[in-house]
C-alpha cells in the first residue's frame, strides 16, 4: 500500500465521519450525548464490532 492509497482512505474516513455532524447538527449532538450515557462495555462492543467489519472488507477488498 503506498502513501497516496494510504492518505486517500484517511480523506474518505473524515468526509464520511463529517457529513453526519455538518447536516443533522442537533441529532449528531444528541447521537453523542446519548452514547456518552452508555455503559463502557457496549462501547467497546460497538468498537469492536465496527473494527471486525472493517477488517472483513479490507480482507475481501484487498
Amino acid at each position: 500500500m503506498t502513501l497516496q492509497v494510504f492518505m486517500l482512505a484517511v480523506a474518505l474516513v473524515l468526509i464520511l465521519e463529517g457529513v453526519g455532524p455538518l447536516l443533522f447538527p442537533n441529532k449528531w449532538r444528541y447521537y453523542l450525548n446519548e452514547l456518552s450515557h452508555q455503559h463502557q462495555h457496549i462501547i467497546q462492543r460497538f468498537g469492536g464490532v465496527l473494527v471486525t467489519i472493517g477488517i472483513v472488507i479490507f480482507v475481501v477488498f484487498v
